[in-house]
């Protein structure tokens, strides 16, 4: 008998432990519910919801293809082995097959189970799934990682054209077990169940994810890049949340991409290039996660920027956690986040530098906080992109370089069209002064809308001060406000 113990790849298609385990003999799946350590890596309760759909949409399938889905609990990680050994006991279990999974915990918890497991026989298959190239297999010439995209996207790229990852057929259906699938839990105490609105724009289920993935390839992809980074329009895939989970595959998504641009990764299609780089910087992250283990462990990939200075300002990190800084960029992005789970890709970076320049406000509060309201929060993906903006992270924004909000809002919202959706209290205001109400006159501004609660010029030269004062950071004439 063949187990296959299910995580953060919740599909019946191109799942390679599963194809793996079904095609070995009779099959059966288990998925283990583990709060504490769910809490422990601040997974928001919108996006354990999700798994919990998925879950349920996935035992339907392999319902159909007579796979029961057993569920166990190992409230911790290092409850995992004892859990397993016991099913495989129970099962007669001759082998366990898993995707593998990134970050020291989830090596760790790896290494513990496919240790117990030998000791009683039990074999353990471990398989490249949620990446295209295995970690330690994409190295510079000195054989060391890589920790600065370009260069690794280059290898990348050379690599994909010589040897694509083919999609893994879905295995078929077993004659009959006499194992029956456990009920999937509605909810798991210590994460509350989200309001229908947030969960009706995230459906469950494989055949929601290849819809999504199909409508962008077939009417979005070809204006990928021009469109976005505008938080008013669709230009996004919106598939982050079933990547994250597993409910679609990077494989997937790249073959749908090249399938859209005549098979070519850097020419043709502008967006289509654009997208499959986006897809790359996902897999860099990842590989940093294993190659430089310090970004599990909140550590800063840049070490002398351990030394910052950070400010201790609870009431202004409130204030941004609240969407109430004063300005209409970051104040609709944070309430986006708040009531859906989600931010559009170009404003989490702007809240970012504004969280970790303007307020200089350490970035591990940014990632923490945004790891337990984000539906698609991904440890490699989330720590990549606050480490970037805060320019303590690898291949990172120069520290110099500061988003303004105002700046950004005009540009990108200039109709303010998305922060009059999230800040209806703005309607009113026109084109212009939307983008900063404090400007509008009146002793108090507009009703309803808190002054700023930074000046932008003055904290974007106490942000300069601090870095330049790093001690072995040299002194870079230039820069600016994008």
């Amino acid at each position: 008998m063949q187990l296959i113990w299910l995580r953060s790849d919740l599909r019946l298609h191109d799942n390679t432990a599963l194809s793996a385990a079904a095609a070995r003999g009779p099959t059966v799946a288990v998925y283990l519910l583990s709060p504490q350590q769910w809490q422990e890596h601040d997974d928001a309760p919108c996006k354990v919801d999700f798994w919990l759909r998925n879950l349920a949409e996935l035992s339907t399938a392999l319902g159909q293809l007579n796979i029961p889905l057993l569920i166990r609990s190992a409230a911790h990680w290092n409850q995992a082995p004892k859990v397993l050994l016991e099913l495989c006991h129970e099962l007669n279990i001759g082998a366990v097959h898993v995707n593998e999974e990134y970050g020291i915990n989830e090596t760790r918890r790896d290494q513990a189970v496919a240790h117990a497991l030998d000791k009683v026989g039990v074999t353990f298959n471990s398989y490249l799934d949620q990446l295209f190239f295995a970690p330690g297999t994409v190295l510079t010439k000195t054989g060391t990682y890589f920790q600065v995209f370009s260069q690794f996207r280059k290898v990348c790229y050379e690599r994909l054209r010589h040897s694509l990852p083919g999609i893994v057929a879905a295995p078929g259906k077993q004659a009959k077990l006499s194992i029956s699938s456990d009920k999937i839990p509605a909810s798991v105490d210590g994460f509350a169940t989200p309001p229908d609105s947030l969960r009706a724009l995230w459906p469950a289920g494989e055949a929601e994810a290849r819809r999504r993935l199909e409508t962008f390839a077939d009417a979005h992809i070809d204006y990928y890049l021009s469109e976005r980074d505008f938080p008013a329009k669709p230009g996004t895939s919106q598939l982050s949340a079933y990547l994250a989970a597993g409910v679609i595959s990077p494989r997937q998504c790249l073959h749908a991409a090249l399938q859209s641009n005549q098979g070519e990764f850097d020419s043709g299609n502008v967006g289509a290039v654009t997208w499959v780089n986006e897809l790359l910087w996902r897999e860099f992250y990842k590989h940093i996660l294993v190659g430089y283990p310090r970004v599990s462990r909140h550590r800063a990939f840049r070490p002398e920027t351990e030394a910052l200075a950070w400010r201790d300002a609870p009431e202004e990190l409130k204030a941004w956690q609240e969407a109430r800084t004063g300005l209409p960029i970051i104040d609709a992005a944070m309430r986006q986040l708040l009531e859906t789970g989600w931010m559009h890709n170009r404003l989490r970076m702007v809240v970012a530098m504004f969280l970790t320049k303007n307020l200089l406000i350490d970035w591990r509060e940014g990632e923490r906080f945004f790891m337990r309201h984000l539906i698609d929060g991904d440890l490699a993906a989330n720590n990549g992109g606050w480490q970037w903006s805060s320019s303590t992270g690898t291949d990172s924004a120069p520290y110099f370089r500061i988003f303004n909000p105002l700046s950004q809002s005009e540009k990108f919202d200039a109709q303010g069209l998305f922060i009059k959706h999230w800040l209806p209290e703005l309607a009113a205001l026109n084109k212009k002064e939307v983008h900063n109400p404090a400007n509008v006159g009146g002793l108090f501004g507009v009703a309803d809308y808190p002054s700023p609660i930074v000046n932008l010029s003055n904290s974007r030269a106490r942000a300069l001060a601090a870095f330049k004062n790093l001690p072995s950071r040299q002194a870079v004439a230039g820069g600016g406000d994008e």
